[in-house]
């Protein structure tokens, strides 16, 4: 019997997305599932594509999970998302957009396995936990409402604006509609959503913004990623002198940073004073080549490429920063994990790093054009350089932050909060405390 069974909540999830072998999405609405497990009578609902990855995982189909088979919408939608989005990797608003034409499709068919049991009042409560973009409307929130079921919807996160100055980069990844994204917030189906929805749980302080006044009352501000502590048995040097070791951690694309985060740390890579791993592969990886050629510091940078998870943790643990002076990031996971590993974050603070890091966990930089943000990371990383001896304190205090609010096992406990807390009709926890700005 597992832990949670004892404490008497039954709950239906719906995580259309969620994988165990994947990234990105899948990975966290499989990883939260999982976890939710834990703490309640849990029956997960997903899409057909992910039910080989759930009984290789142990799974049961029928007792565990159920699979939704709406191939016959979301495949066709999904090649047509990716030629539209011009390009492997790019154009992510346009891929979401498209394939989120076929979710309401998915919830129908949902409805037809599960409204008869919903409205018997078989379960507690129905929580969706993925899609994580808050332009996917859930025609359930409605039904459950009048079933008499609470509906709990998210983690929400996603369409953080583009920071001015950086129009460039927003137009190499072919992001064209995120100029018009603000249209979603007058699609059919929203303000039935966000009215019916006991609970919406906002994985950002942007997503949060979003919902209009009148809903603010229930909402949670509790970012989505998380770590597993099991895959993260590693802890950072932190000897607090120099030489320093930095890494950055992601898609080498424009607006992630690697090219600012080399140009920031140019003079102290010239000096000896601080040596860099870039973790991650794509489109800017000549680029990066071309300006590590030019600068002279092919003996201080290193380009790892794509790399599997244990050995991303040993080249990252290996480092005392994370320099990721990414402009437009949702979660942050790698933030977390960074942390997680003892090692202090140095990020643009802006959209989600910015919320995971405080000043006592890492570095934020302001944020604003290409050329400022760049200065202001040269000043903060030679200033850490002057004194590093405020390393130790801030690695052991980040560490000892992610496993106290962002294990899967925190996350399942604070989603397992507000679920009772929409059951007994009290007001909603604030899980975590809101950063200091």
């Amino acid at each position: 019997m597992r832990a949670g069974l004892d404490k008497g909540l039954k709950v239906l999830l719906i995580a259309e997305a969620a994988n165990p072998e994947w990234v990105s999405v899948p990975l966290v609405g499989w990883s939260l599932a999982r976890a939710l497990r834990e703490v309640a009578d849990v029956h997960i609902v997903t899409q057909i594509r992910n039910r080989d990855a759930f009984l290789r995982a142990g799974l049961i189909e029928g007792r565990d999970f159920t699979a939704i088979d709406s191939e016959k919408i979301a495949a066709p939608l999904w090649r047509a998302a990716e030629r539209l989005s011009m390009g492997k990797g790019v154009g992510w608003t346009i891929k979401t957009a498209v394939s989120t034409l076929g979710y309401g499709y998915f919830e129908r068919l949902v409805w037809r396995a599960f409204g008869e049991d919903i409205r018997a009042g078989k379960y507690d409560l129905v929580h969706r936990i993925t899609p994580l973009t808050p332009t996917a409307n859930s025609r359930l929130a409605p039904l459950c409402r009048r079933a008499g079921v609470p509906f709990v919807l998210g983690p929400l996160n996603g369409g953080v604006p583009w920071p001015k100055g950086f129009d460039a980069e927003r137009r190499r990844e072919k992001e064209w509609l995120s100029y018009i994204r603000g249209i979603y917030k007058a699609l059919p189906g929203r303000g039935a959503m966000l009215r019916d929805a006991a609970a919406i749980i906002c994985g950002s302080l942007h997503t949060r913004g979003e919902i209009p006044a009148r809903y603010q009352p229930k909402t949670v501000w509790l970012p989505e990623n998380a770590i597993d502590p099991a895959r993260f048995s590693l802890t950072a040097p932190q000897p607090g002198t120099l030489p320093l070791r930095g890494c950055f951690i992601g898609r080498l694309v424009p607006y992630k940073g690697a090219d600012m985060a080399i140009e920031a740390a140019l003079p102290l890579l010239r000096q000896g004073a601080l040596v860099l791993d870039i973790i991650g592969d794509g489109p800017q990886a000549d680029h990066l080549r071309e300006l590590i050629a030019r600068e002279g510091v092919g003996d201080a940078v290193t380009l790892h490429g794509w790399l599997e998870h244990a050995q991303v943790q040993a080249v990252a643990a290996r480092a005392q920063l994370l320099v990721f002076p990414s402009v437009r990031e949702f979660g942050g996971g790698v933030v977390l994990e960074a942390m997680a590993l003892g090692v202090v974050p140095v990020i643009a603070d802006y959209a989600g790093p910015g919320e995971l890091v405080d000043d006592t966990t890492g570095f934020r930089v302001p944020m604003g054009s290409r050329a400022q943000l760049v200065a202001e990371l040269r000043e903060r990383l030679q200033a850490i350089a002057a004194n590093p001896g405020v390393l130790p304190d801030m690695a052991r205090a980040g560490q000892a932050r992610v496993m106290r609010d962002f294990t899967w096992a925190a996350k399942a406990a604070q989603v397992e909060r507000i679920w009772r807390a929409v059951i007994a009709e009290a007001p909603l926890p604030q899980e975590l405390p809101v950063p200091p700005r």
